[in-house]
Formats: C-alpha cells, sequence, structure tokens
C-alpha cells in the first residue's frame, strides 16, 4: 500500500541556466575547450576578451574557458589558437543502489540460480518498456476491464517490481533479484487511477498466480474487513507450497489490514533508513516482519523533472500537484530567509520566487506570487523533525498558472545564496518513460521481502515454503521490543542469515520472546509461558 509520496527524484538530468555573458555553447553554459597554437598568446588573448580559463590542460596545450559571446568568433580566428570546440559534458552510468538492498543483505546472496523460482506480482500492472525492468521471463494476465497487463498508467506495480528484480545494467536502481533470471507473472487488478479492487478479484489473482506456477506471490495492497472466500483461498495456497506476502496497511493505527492479517499470510510493516517504524505503518500483532518501505527508490513508467537552476547550479526537486507544467521558466530569484510568500509582494514581478515551508498552505503560496507577477514558484523544506530534511510533494487542491516545486533544506538552503541571479524552474511529466522515484508506505517494504524470500529459496528448491517463512522470521534482525512485538514482528528481513540458517539445517530452532509457544524448548529462553495462547518469556 503506497503512501503520499514525499520524495521524488528520476535520473533526467536538466540543463543548466545560461550565464549571460557566456556564449551559447551546445549545453548552453559558454565553456569551450581552446587548443592552442602558441599557448602564452593564447592564453593572453583569452584574458584580454575577458574569457574565464576553468580548468588548465597544459600537457594537451590547451584549457577550458567560459567564453563571451561578442569574443567567441574573434578568438576563433586568433592566429594563436588551433581551434575552439564544447566542453562537452559526461554523465554518470553508474547505478543507484537503493539502501534497502543492503539493508535486507541482498547484495550478499547471489542470484544465479533465480531461474528456479517465480514470483507474482499482484498489483497495477508492469511496464514492459522501462530500461531498469526485464522483458524476458515474464508473463501476464489481468482482472476484467483493468486493460493490458504491460501497461502501468498509476506506476505502482511498477514500482514494487522494480524493488523485487531491476536489473544490473548501469543504470537505475538495482533490486533484491537483479540479475534479470527471476520468472515474473505479472497480475493486473488496478485500472489507470489504482483506486481499489475486490476481495474476489484478488481471489481470482491469486489462482492466476498458481496457475503460472508462482512460488511467492508479493501483494502491497489491503483492506479493512475479512473475507471468508479470500481466507480459505490463501490458506489453500499456504497449503498448495505458495508463499504469500502482504502490506500491514499504512493507516498508521493497531487496526488490521487484509490479506496481511490471515495466518497463511506474512505482514510486512515499514522501516526507513533508521530502522525506525515509519509513522504510516500498521501496529498489531499480525505484523510479522520488517522491511525498508520509507523514501524507497525504484521504477516508475514515467519521467517527472522538477528543477530549478539557479546561476551555475541546478536542483532537484518534486512536484506540487495542480501546478503548471514548464519546459523551462526564467526569471531573476527572489529569495529570502525566513518564510515568505504570505502574502503579495510588487518585488516578486517577473522572478522565480523561493519561498521556505510553513505557515500557509502550497496553495496560499503560489497565488501570493503569481498575483504579485511572479513567473514560478519553489518552496524549500524547513521541517526538522523529518530526518532527512528531504524533497516533498505538495498540492494546491486546485490549479495555477505558474509552475511551483519543492526543494530539500539544504538545496532551498544553498539556492537563497544565489538570490538575484538568472534562474530557470522546469516541471515536465513524461508518460511511457524509464523514470525512477522514492516512495513510501508499506506496499515499498513487502516486495523487499518477497525478493528475499525468493532469492534465498532459489537456493534450494527442496525447502518448503513454511522453511523459508521460519528461516526469514528466526534470522530477522530483532528492532523494538525484544522478540516478537506489534510494530516490526520478529525484525528486519536478512537475506544471508536467513539462508545461512537454512543450509546450516534450519535449526535447532529457537523461537525468540514473544512468539508463540506450547513447550519451554521451543523458546531461546527456554521459558513458555501464559494461559490458552502461551508466549516465550
Amino acid at each position: 500500500m503506497k503512501g503520499r509520496t514525499l520524495t521524488r527524484w528520476t535520473l533526467a538530468l536538466a540543463l543548466a541556466g545560461l550565464l549571460a555573458p557566456a556564449a551559447l555553447s551546445a549545453q548552453g553554459d559558454g565553456r569551450y575547450i581552446v587548443k592552442f597554437r602558441d599557448a602564452a598568446n593564447g592564453r593572453a588573448a583569452l584574458g584580454a576578451a575577458k574569457a574565464e580559463i576553468v580548468l588548465e590542460l597544459r600537457e594537451h596545450n590547451a584549457a577550458a574557458a567560459r567564453i563571451p559571446a561578442q569574443a567567441l568568433n574573434g578568438l576563433r580566428n586568433h592566429p594563436a589558437i588551433e581551434y575552439i570546440e564544447d566542453d562537452v559534458r559526461r554523465y554518470p552510468t553508474a547505478e543507484t543502489v537503493p539502501y534497502g538492498i543492503p539493508m535486507v543483505q541482498a547484495n550478499l546472496v547471489s542470484d544465479g540460480s533465480a531461474a528456479n523460482r517465480k514470483v507474482c506480482i499482484i498489483d497495477s500492472g508492469y511496464y514492459a518498456n522501462h530500461e531498469d525492468l526485464q522483458n524476458t521471463g515474464v508473463t501476464a494476465s489481468s482482472d476484467s476491464g483493468t486493460g493490458d497487463p504491460f501497461t502501468d498508467l498509476c506506476g505502482h506495480g511498477t514500482h514494487v517490481a522494480g524493488t523485487v528484480a531491476a536489473l544490473t545494467n548501469t543504470t537505475g536502481v538495482l533490486g533484491v533479484l537483479p540479475g534479470g533470471k527471476i520468472n515474473l507473472h505479472i497480475v493486473k487488478v488496478f485500472g489507470d487511477d489504482c483506486a481499489w479492487t475486490y476481495s474476489s478479484s484478488l481471489v481470482a489473482a491469486l489462482d492466476k498466480c498458481r496457475q503460472a506456477g508462482s512460488n511467492v506471490v508479493s501483494m502491497s495492497l489491503g483492506g479493512t474487513f475479512k473475507s471468508r472466500t479470500e481466507e480459505t483461498a490463501f490458506n489453500n495456497a499456504n497449503s498448495a507450497g505458495v508463499l504469500s506476502i502482504a502490506a500491514a496497511g499504512n493507516a498508521g493505527n493497531t487496526t488490521v489490514s487484509y490479506p496481511a492479517g490471515y495466518g497463511s499470510v506474512v505482514s510486512v510493516a515499514a522501516i526507513d533508513s533508521n530502522k525506525a517504524l515509519g509513522a504510516f505503518s500498521q501496529r498489531n500483532s499480525d505484523v510479522e516482519i520488517a522491511a525498508p518501505g520509507v523514501g524507497v527508490l525504484s521504477t516508475v513508467p514515467w519521467l517527472e523533472t522538477n528543477t530549478l537552476a539557479a546561476g551555475s547550479t541546478t536542483y532537484s526537486g518534486g512536484r506540487i500537484d495542480g501546478a503548471a507544467r514548464t519546459n523551462g521558466t526564467n526569471g531573476a530569484l527572489f529569495g529570502t530567509t525566513g518564510d515568505q510568500c504570505t502574502a503579495t509582494n510588487a518585488n516578486y514581478s517577473g522572478k522565480v520566487v523561493l519561498c521556505q515551508r510553513g505557515t500557509n498552505s502550497f496553495a496560499q503560496k503560489v497565488a501570493n506570487v503569481q498575483s504579485s507577477g511572479g513567473v514560478a514558484a519553489a518552496v524549500y523544506n524547513n521541517v526538522t523533525s523529518d530526518s532527512t530534511c528531504a524533497v516533498f510533494a505538495g498540492t494546491l487542491e486546485g490549479t495555477s498558472t505558474i509552475p511551483a516545486i519543492t526543494l530539500s533544506c539544504a538545496d532551498g538552503a544553498a539556492a537563497l545564496a544565489q538570490s538575484g541571479a538568472g534562474s530557470t524552474v522546469v516541471s515536465q511529466f513524461t508518460s511511457g518513460a524509464s523514470g525512477y522515484e522514492a516512495w513510501n508506505g508499506t506496499s515499498m517494504a513487502t516486495p523487499h521481502v518477497s525478493g528475499v524470500a525468493a532469492l534465498i529459496w532459489s537456493h534450494n528448491t527442496g525447502w518448503t515454503n513454511q522453511q523459508v517463512r521460519d528461516a526469514m522470521n528466526a534470522t530477522a534482525q530483532d528492532l523494538g521490543a525484544a522478540g516478537r512485538d506489534t510494530n516490526f514482528g520478529y525484525g528486519l528481513v536478512q537475506a544471508k542469515a536467513a539462508l545461512d540458517f537454512l543450509l546450516g539445517g534450519g535449526g535447532p530452532v529457537c523461537k525468540p520472546l514473544g512468539a508463540t509457544c506450547s513447550s519451554n524448548s521451543e523458546c531461546c529462553s527456554n521459558s513458555c509461558r501464559g494461559g490458552a495462547n502461551k508466549t516465550c518469556k
């Protein structure tokens, strides 16, 4: 289950704003490589033209320089200069490893045998053309009326799939099973709005997972009420050797969400990069295990670009829903410390206005900038209770005619130092593209556990679903109160520890504090106490 996106990030790289005194080089920043015939006279010519040498390449008899537009042609014809060319950009091709991958020890376990397992993802579909998702070994089906399972307009299923299996391919992110060998079966039960589906549709989807030969069923979904038919279906799947894993829910209270609440289904809680429980994660006795679910970076079927270029620096930000889109709105940056945009201000006219979060709503801030003649708004974070003070998402509860984006605390402070400089705001959305975003929710935690289950199970297909489940629980990193608790269950899932446990014979099995038991010998503490429902004490 996905909560409100708090952090948005894409691999799209926006061009920096133009520097007024510079020539229009290919990337618009006036930076060139100058090759000298006569280095001394060539450098003197650059100085006389008020060009700025930014990097010496003496071994190559050259230098990188920013050259004023009006001087470019003259310097190209100077006898001491052999040629001038654009100092073109090179971008990194390395992948980002989301924090959750090493946190669950997925990077410590080989997925070389993953082809012997199949994970079924019941969700909103799978964007098959994403650069970071496999297109072989993937089968799919859909619920009536939901459309092509290989499309995903709301992005939820594609995000989940990326956490399970984003590829090792020098771009994007890595999944728990990044080798491209895991078999996936996609069942699309949500339409384009990702609003809801029926329990009967979930039962039918589970049947399709089983018919496809799936070993693990991953469900980043849930609802408040039980269904006898649904519970029976999951019990039968469990008896048939299928391991079903579902989100604990995002209500942030002690209610139970289903199917996670059924005994035959693993219920997954969400934690952040500091291993603290996500504020939205439901807390109850059915919670069985925890995994990263706050700010999880994964694949989405679109590119969302929200940037502020100020001076020579470009800051990546978040979307304020309802604000106008733009491929580039220019204006001098206007910003001061403290909370601004609380009223109309004549100084905003023609400016890109930088406001601090707080006091009045995003809608009021943007409306004040717009009515004052401002051309764009950028709202930076100031919520110190947020450990990262990161980029966030907002909404206008309406629309504006000017673009508006958000920035992190750090980038907001850095941008303030550029106040008065030329700036450009870009806010674009491109559907059907290979994008990446960080989302929150027990929906994001669930595929970590689903992926780990398939990963360790691939090392011995003779193990049962119950053995894999027990191993994950027995070796989870204990968080919160000692033993199983209502926040984290048994704790943070650990792939290598679970695999080592199984390879070592899976025993002796020793239940942690708080686990249900029937005799003292089952408990690590050698103490099983209580009435009708005994637990390890």
